[in-house]
């Protein structure tokens, strides 16, 4: 299956760069190109890529909004991966909010781009790298005081179990070993989570752990909830 991508970039060297890197792949055409978020908004609409790689700072509409516009327009059908920097851009907690599902550093390695954009295209939020889990924790940090206490409505004590290890950057599999359940199991536990909240990816999972106080930055062990 290949997967039809689309780049937004105002910086025109990294753009190039990162389209060409991405036409060597056989499983990767990129259908557009887009130098703002007024322009990504539309090549997207014209080309309803899988994948469309957003940059979070551009002028004249930024990336989160433009990633707002693409989701929203395709359904979801398009996946959002955006570009940061290292230096903790303010922006990240809103892009995983408006349902990007996840992001990629700029100096980025060919292995990492590869690598980002086939998880994201078929569905997965990219959260095991460090840098995301560091990301998601500072701002759900800088945000503590700011976001107002929830209560895990609906969850049974095991789902939301399982959206503190989902939040913690497990993958299923460990999931299962952790909890001494099945993959099975813990597939099903996390469609209830996802049905239940109206989660889109794993992203917006972890955006809700934090947002719920089930994993606070920097704590050693959550704390347990039930439902």
């Amino acid at each position: 299956m290949v997967i039809r991508a689309m780049v937004a970039d105002d910086q025109a060297v990294v753009r190039a760069g990162f389209v060409n890197l991405l036409a060597t792949q056989e499983d990767i055409e990129v259908v557009g190109e887009a130098e703002d978020g007024v322009a990504a908004v539309r090549v997207a609409a014209e080309q309803r890529p899988d994948l469309a790689l957003l940059d979070i700072r551009m002028p004249h509409r930024n990336g989160i909004e433009a990633a707002r516009e693409i989701l929203a327009a395709s359904d979801g059908r398009t996946k959002v991966l955006m570009l940061t920097t290292f230096d903790l851009d303010e922006y990240v907690y809103e892009a995983l909010a408006a349902g990007a599902s996840g992001f990629l550093l700029k100096d980025a390695t060919f292995p990492e781009l590869l690598h980002a954009v086939r998880v994201v295209a078929r569905g997965d939020a990219l959260l095991a790298p460090a840098i995301t889990r560091r990301l998601v924790g500072e701002f759900a940090r800088q945000r503590a005081g700011v976001l107002p206490p929830r209560p895990v409505e609906g969850l049974t004590a095991r789902e939301a179990e399982v959206l503190v290890l989902i939040a913690k950057g497990m993958s299923n599999a460990e999931i299962a070993v952790r909890l001494t359940i099945t993959d099975h199991t813990v597939k099903t536990h996390i469609n209830r989570l996802f049905a239940k909240r109206g989660l889109r990816d794993r992203a917006q999972a972890v955006i809700l752990a934090y947002e719920l106080g089930l994993v606070r930055p920097g704590a050693g062990c959550p704390p347990s909830a039930t439902g």
